[in-house]
């Protein structure tokens, strides 16, 4: 649990339905005067300051020790204290080299500690303007005390929770709270007890933004007991998993441990009952150590992660964590947000419902191009269509200027997009208002329900309206009881089917008209359906998640006909589907019967989630043993892309707070980009396999090595410093060329791997084994035969065995190749990293005889012409043998 030293002390939780009488009753202030200076400052003592808790952080020392707490480690650290005690220094002090490689690259890695809540509390830092001793004070959002009385107006960030006491036509953007695409109209009166969020019309929300009018609320809730510190505390307090390769990995390490400690003791046991030396069979057992561990494995499994990392950056994906690009490429559920990442997080005339016409159209503001997508191709041409485009343009006190990139939108953003419906319409809304320049105005209010403006051209005056359907209809007499049905329906149809409405009227007369202007004698236009529009790459992207075997499941805040729209626009669903889950029909996890979680699991779309229902969403398919992803751009999506095995913040409109909690950054906001860092996390995956297998045959050679020795006792051909040297240099070089391997395009038409398949499978132990043994045969074959048949001293018998099996590791990297094309021309000989890291191992062999530091320190003996031919045959033989069986056999396809 994270500790603090601000965090508020027995604030009294306060329900969001009672009315606001009792809420200022309850909380003893006035609601004229405010709070007095001496109780606000008792309060702040009592709550403590209105902020978010700061959690400890880990420090650099504990995440450095932590690098040395594996049963790894203290193997190896075993064997060099051993090493030390029989005088074998160098090789003591080279175990000591590869633990501290090892610690500092995880120490690296482990450091970008999460700085997720340090966003949060940046929300915190806002001035904030209150009600006290009678005036209004602006006082810093921190000393907002519960009970203050705040004041809000458009522009304005909430510096708490609080409820409405007056609102003046005052609009919310709580998109990074609750996913609502569109702002939020406030007003007074209590909401129902089970009302999500989005639907507590009564209630500010710290750190959400003012987008028009006013309000005065007294403050409910402050720091951690808002509904943005609730969420920050999820964000703390949801614990983020070890990644699928970081479990596997782990799991593979276990099972080294127990072959190293099972082979050494064996060996050692032997050796005890045969009456070996003593200090021999501690040798042979620390060469086995050294042999069955593959030191060079994390850092290789780092480095290929990091190539990945850089090569999605160039692709505009920013990846925090690099296990996370293996994880996306075994991810086979992604949940996603909707606003900002299906759709594009802006609101756009959808739909034109004229009186005798219907269209869905396509608004290219920009472009000034305007496209008929379904309905009535000739609509545009009507003179109804020209009118509702010009009341839309004069019923409206935004701004929009196409060329002004500083300034380009300013006001509502419903109020916009028919600004912008009207540029791509043709009209220049800044023309049309000056040729008919506005005389009075009718403001919207939640009375009325409506907002009317009246102009004057020439010596005729036009009044356009615009509102609820049901406001415009009544005061449109030329209406039949027909038509206004006809229209109702029309109305309740869109919204069903997740648009925004308003309704449309106009009005021309010769005679100024009085106040009343707007309420009576009305022409009826039409109705607009508004829609925040889907991202056009989407629907391909989709289908290739589809393709690639992956679930995608749409969670969001917003409406659910709203969300089922996008789903069925972007084929996330069939367009027939209607199923769509609220958050009211989500139990809590361990209240889920059978049938609830075949529902849930078969559902593709929930709306009116709130943050902790989105992390029972996660947990419930984590316990089906799925590899779950995370998109999101929202402070409520925190939680959630903390809480799942890879968290994908959009970075471009996703807030700063999503973007440092989650694993990976999108600088794009494309969700092409997730398609594409899946197939590249695939790819990893695929690349850290094979050079797994590679590194553990060629270890299990070693022990192979070893131990057929010591039991048919034809003395040590491998000494603990020369296994060393092999892994950490001619094993390491060609498996780190194999973890950088190409694109394989054929990855992402196969279904994801199975979560729960450890990293390598029974299959893969069979090859390791196969492969190891034919090393093996090979390189004890070319030692037996110089000291047995040649008459070699067992000095260069050792020399031998050394640079025969160096060079038998070299040469198995080709058998590495997936078996598509031929041993000649496959992935492996057209990786240029495998040659490169051939030549310099080879040359590293060269160096170890030629020059005498390296000679002495790896007891290299000089050798004559027979025993290099000896070392070719050794590299060469098992190469051939493995090709003829897998020609046979298809072995490793």
């Amino acid at each position: 649990m994270p500790t603090s030293t601000t965090a508020p002390l027995n604030v009294p939780e306060l329900p969001h339905t009672l009315p606001a009488d009792q809420l200022v009753s309850a909380l003893t202030v006035n609601p004229k005067s405010g709070l007095t200076g001496e109780e606000a400052t008792r309060r702040l003592d009592q709550y403590g300051p209105n902020a978010l808790e700061e959690a400890k952080r880990e420090s650099a020392l504990s995440i450095a020790i932590r690098q040395f707490n594996s049963v790894i480690v203290w193997i190896l650290a075993a064997a060099a204290i051993v090493s030390f005690l029989l005088g074998e220094t160098v090789e003591g002090w080279a175990i000591i080299a590869v633990i501290l490689i090892n610690a500092i690259t995880g120490f690296v890695l482990e450091f970008n500690a999460s700085q997720s809540m340090d966003a949060l509390r940046k929300m915190d830092t806002n001035p904030a303007r209150v009600w006290r001793d009678g005036r209004v004070h602006e006082i810093s959002s921190e000393d907002v005390t519960l009970g203050d009385i705040l004041m809000v107006e458009a522009g304005d960030l909430i510096a708490a929770d609080a409820s409405l006491l007056e609102a003046n036509q005052l609009q919310v953007d709580e998109s990074a709270l609750t996913g609502e695409s569109l702002p939020v109209e406030k007003a007074t009166a209590p909401t129902a007890e089970d009302a999500p969020l989005g639907d507590q019309h009564n209630r500010l929300f710290k750190g959400t933004a003012v987008t028009g009018g006013n309000g005065r609320a007294v403050v409910t809730g402050i720091g951690q007991q808002t509904e943005l510190g609730k969420i920050a505390t999820m964000v703390e307090q949801a614990e983020r998993t070890a990644t699928p390769l970081e479990a596997k990995l782990d799991s593979l390490s276990k099972v080294l441990i127990w072959v190293t400690v099972g082979l050494a003791g064996l060996f050692l046991i032997v050796g005890l009952i045969r009456g070996e030396e003593v200090r021999q069979l501690i040798e042979t057992s620390i060469a086995l150590a050294i042999a069955a561990i593959p030191e060079g494995m994390s850092v290789v499994a780092t480095i290929a992660l990091a190539y990945g990392m850089l090569q999605l950056a160039e692709k505009k994906v920013i990846v925090k964590r690099l296990s996370a690009v293996e994880t996306l490429g075994g991810t086979n559920v992604i949940f996603t947000d909707k606003t900002g990442t299906l759709t594009q997080n802006r609101i756009e005339v959808h739909t034109i419902q004229l009186p005798d016409a219907r269209a869905d159209v396509d608004v290219q503001a920009d472009d000034q191009t305007l496209n008929v997508t379904n309905g009535d191709a000739q609509i545009t041409e009507s003179d109804v269509y020209q009118r509702l485009v010009l009341a839309g343009v004069l019923a409206n006190n935004a701004d929009y200027n196409p060329h002004d990139t500083d300034t380009k939108e300013v006001g509502d953003p419903v109020e916009v997009a028919l600004l912008k419906f009207a540029y791509a319409a043709g009209q220049d809304p800044d023309t049309i208002r000056e040729q008919y320049p506005r005389k009075a105005e009718k403001p919207f209010s939640s009375d009325t329900r409506m907002m009317g403006t009246l102009h004057q051209t020439n010596d005729r005056y036009i009044v356009a309206v615009k509102g609820a359907v049901e406001e415009i209809m009544d005061r449109c007499p030329d209406m039949d009881e027909a038509l206004q049905q006809e229209q109702r329906d029309i109305s309740e149809k869109m919204a069903a089917d997740g648009l925004r409405t308003l309704a449309f009227a106009y009005r021309e007369i010769d005679e100024k008209p009085g106040d009343d202007f707007a309420d009576n004698n009305l022409t009826y236009l039409g109705l607009i359906g508004f829609l925040d529009p889907p991202r056009t790459e989407v629907t391909p992207a989709l289908e290739s998640c589809r393709e690639a075997g992956i679930k995608v499941i749409m969670v969001t805040g917003d409406h659910p006909a709203t969300a089922l729209t996008i789903a069925r626009q972007v084929h996330l669903v069939e367009p027939g589907e209607e199923m769509a889950l609220t958050g009211r029909d989500l139990k809590p996890l361990d209240q889920l019967t059978e049938e609830d979680r075949k529902r849930l699991m078969a559902c593709r779309v929930f709306a009116r989630v709130s943050p902790t229902q989105k992390l029972d969403m996660i947990d419930l398919y984590q316990q089906q043993g799925d590899i779950v992803g995370m998109t999101g751009d929202g402070v409520n999506d925190a939680p959630a892309l903390k809480k799942s095995d890879i968290g994908i913040a959009m970075g471009q409109r996703g807030t700063q707070v999503a973007a440092e909690t989650a694993a990976m950054v999108l600088k794009d906001d494309s969700f092409t980009s997730i398609v594409t860092a899946i197939g590249q996390g695939r790819v990893i995956f695929e690349n850290i396999r094979k050079f797994i297998l590679f590194l553990l045959s060629c270890n299990m050679s070693e022990i192979f090595v070893v131990t057929f020795a010591g039991f048919l006792n034809v003395g040590t051909p491998l000494l603990p410093l020369q296994i060393l040297f092999i892994n950490i240099i001619t094993d390491v070089f060609p498996a780190l060329a194999l973890g950088v391997g190409r694109e394989n395009s054929e990855l992402m038409k196969q279904p994801p791997r199975d979560p729960k398949q450890p990293i390598l499978s029974r299959n893969d132990w069979g090859l390791i084994v196969f492969y190891a043994f034919v090393i093996t045969v090979a390189v004890l074959g070319v030692y037996l035969f110089g000291t047995r048949q040649l008459g070699l001293s067992e000095g260069v018998g050792n020399s031998i065995t050394f640079y025969a099996l160096s060079f038998a590791q070299l040469m198995h990297v080709f058998n590495l190749y997936s078996g598509k094309g031929n041993f000649f021309k496959n992935e492996i000989t057209r990786n240029r990293y495998i040659w490169l890291a051939l030549l310099t191992c080879i040359a590293i062999m060269f160096l170890t005889y030629y020059v005498p530091f390296l000679r002495e320190v790896l007891s290299i003996q000089p050798m004559q012409a027979a025993p290099l031919e000896l070392i070719i045959a050794a590299g060469v033989v098992p190469v051939i043998i493995v090709q003829v069986v897998r020609k046979l056999t298809g072995l490793g396809r």
